[in-house]
């Protein structure tokens, strides 16, 4: 039950995250920048421009919107270039993990043995790790280039100090989230990765053999734990042969004593 409700939980996290990332592909002011001013406590004027991936814009104070879309593929900015190819693969694994942590949780019926919808859904978790990779790669990819513009201590005529706008921030939340639900997944199928080791009790002593393992142990045959019953049925020796030979010699030990007083 605890691991369907982990399984349950990554699954909406991860997915609210994919959406996240989604969002921000359509969104606008992505950069931003403000220019005008104040006079005591009047504004006097006040213009934004603003771009995302598909578009820039001008935006007066009477909210009156001017926008110049991108052209072409091939003659948009290359890093806008990259930035919308590292989303659009992040999104693709994206889809491929979704649908295969979908199938292959423990609270659907379809995908076969447990051990194989483990499996499958450790390879989903990977998937969820690989986009939200290329995701996090692309808005990365963007701030550096706003920042780089932004920072320089002097710049060209007229090219603008954007600022990073909320999409980004909005996207570098839905890749925690990503991250946060592949983990959850990965928790759950552990056992996969590290398989677990039984423990065999064998004359009051440990003995460990691991799930993989496919010889015999050292004691094969039916026991009991020593010193709960004082006796062990097995192919080992028992310990009722061991008191028979001890009692067979404690009279010898005993005639001699008896002899020298």
């Amino acid at each position: 039950m605890k691991k369907r409700l982990i399984q349950i939980l990554g699954f909406l996290i991860s997915t609210l995250g994919w959406l996240f990332v989604l969002c921000t592909i359509a969104m606008d002011y992505w950069r931003i920048y403000q220019i005008g001013g104040q006079g005591g406590s009047f504004i006097i004027k006040v213009a934004w421009y603003w771009s995302n991936l598909w578009k820039d814009c001008f935006t007066d104070s009477t909210a009156v919107t001017n926008c110049r879309n991108y052209p072409v593929l091939w003659s948009v900015a290359p890093f806008i270039q990259a930035v919308r190819g590292l989303l659009m693969c992040g999104l693709a694994w994206g889809s491929f993990a979704a649908v295969f942590c979908f199938l292959r949780m423990e609270c659907t019926v379809i995908g076969g043995a447990k051990k194989t919808k483990d499996k499958l859904l450790l390879t989903g978790a990977a998937c969820h790790f690989a986009g939200g990779i290329s995701d996090i790669a692309g808005y990365c990819l963007y701030i550096n280039r706003i920042a780089g513009t932004s920072l320089a201590l002097t710049v060209g005529p007229g090219v603008l100090r954007y600022d990073v706008g909320p999409p980004i921030f909005l996207g570098l939340v839905g890749c925690f989230f990503i991250f946060l639900g592949a983990i959850l997944y990965t928790a759950t199928v552990w056992n996969v990765i590290v398989p677990e080791s039984k423990v065999i009790y064998a004359y009051g002593t440990r003995t460990y053999m691991t799930a993989r393992s496919t010889g015999k142990t050292l004691y094969t045959g039916y026991y009991r734990p020593y010193g709960q019953y004082g006796y062990y049925i097995g192919s080992g020796r028992s310990s009722s042969s061991r008191i028979s030979k001890l009692s067979q010699t404690t009279p010898e030990k005993l005639s001699y004593r008896d002899a020298f007083v």
